[in-house]
């Protein structure tokens, strides 16, 4: 047992987390049948086994254990919070949805798979243009697994001092280690960028390094990292390895963006014919364009008094936030 197995267990007794205790157990139980010591390994397992067989039913809708919020210097680096939003709640792409469907399952199943010397997927890299859907999937995964979410600030990460920003990251990873929760590094290509970029110094080959190691290391709590970037292009071929699933976002189609529009809209619906009429406003626009044109929508309908939307309105919008996005681009 190591020094890290130890500190998570008594981590997960502290925070009265008797499942995250019970999969370590089999961790350790795992590791010890790999050293070849199989009389420890399987009473180690009768052990759990006995713990488990004793435990009284948990409620169908238990609470979610009392966050642990971020102490010391992590208090500057991390955010945290307890997301409601759930994956039903989002319009994704059949394959996107399967995948993250995918990773939930292990989830959940985690302490069967370590019985059987498995590790669930805790490694996401999630790709594809700004306002696609990306943070909001961080956020969903947390309410899903009833877990914390923690947001790494990364401007709070980066040091102009050598050395200084990769020892912000090993506190990160630590409370990766000791902490159960989804953990989102958002703008990963921030850290992740290509060695030997014609830009690039010395002290980012360094951080990059420590990044392609830390995530090498066990995870015990098997805590979710999410890592999310707009520019896949720019980040370093040996990150590839690190990532369990890799799980591409792309612009929604006119279906999507017309399922967007209703689940957004609420009360204020639209006829189907008047929907169905929007979908050349729809296209090239993102998830959280469509979302803000339709707010835009409702807001202005509720101010006005109205109970219902004008589809000739909501196209106004739409073309609005088309418009804004074609004058940004022009002007980057």
């Amino acid at each position: 047992m190591t020094i890290r197995h130890i500190l998570a267990l008594l981590d997960s007794h502290a925070e009265g987390d008797e499942e995250r205790l019970l999969s370590i157990a089999l961790s350790i139980a795992a590791t010890e049948a790999r050293a070849g010591h199989a009389d420890d390994a399987n009473a180690l397992k009768k052990a759990v086994q006995r713990l488990r067989d004793a435990r009284r039913p948990a409620p169908m809708a238990a609470a979610p254990i009392p966050m642990a919020r971020p102490r010391g210097e992590l208090q500057t680096i991390v955010e945290s919070s307890y997301p409601k939003t759930r994956l039903s709640g989002m319009v994704l792409a059949p394959a996107t949805a399967d995948k993250l469907s995918r990773v939930v399952r292990q989830q959940e199943a985690r302490a069967t798979l370590r019985e059987h010397g498995q590790t669930p997927a805790s490694h996401l890299l999630l790709i594809g243009p700004p306002g696609t859907g990306k943070t909001m999937t961080s956020a969903a995964l947390a309410a899903e697994l009833r877990l914390p979410l923690f947001t790494v600030k990364m401007e709070s990460v980066f040091s102009r001092y050598m050395g200084e920003t990769a020892s912000k990251l090993r506190l990160v990873f630590d409370q990766v280690a000791s902490v159960r929760g989804v953990y989102l590094l958002d703008e990963f290509d921030a850290v992740g960028a290509r060695r030997g970029d014609p830009n690039d110094v010395g002290e980012m080959r360094r951080i990059l390094n420590s990044v392609l190691s830390f995530m090498e290391e066990p995870n015990s709590t098997d805590s979710i990292v999410v890592a999310a970037t707009n520019h896949v292009e720019v980040l370093d071929h040996a990150l590839a390895r690190r990532f369990d699933e890799v799980i591409e976002y792309s612009l929604p189609s006119a279906d999507e963006g017309i399922a967007i529009l209703k689940t957004r809209l609420g009360k204020f619906k639209l006829a189907a014919k008047a929907l169905k009429g929007l979908r050349e406003d729809l296209g090239g626009l993102s998830q959280g364009e469509i979302v803000r044109a339709a707010d835009s929508a409702v807001r202005e309908a509720i101010l006005d008094g109205h109970t219902e939307i004008s589809a000739d309105h909501l196209a106004a919008m739409l073309r609005d936030r088309k418009a804004f996005r074609d004058r940004f681009h022009t002007v980057s």
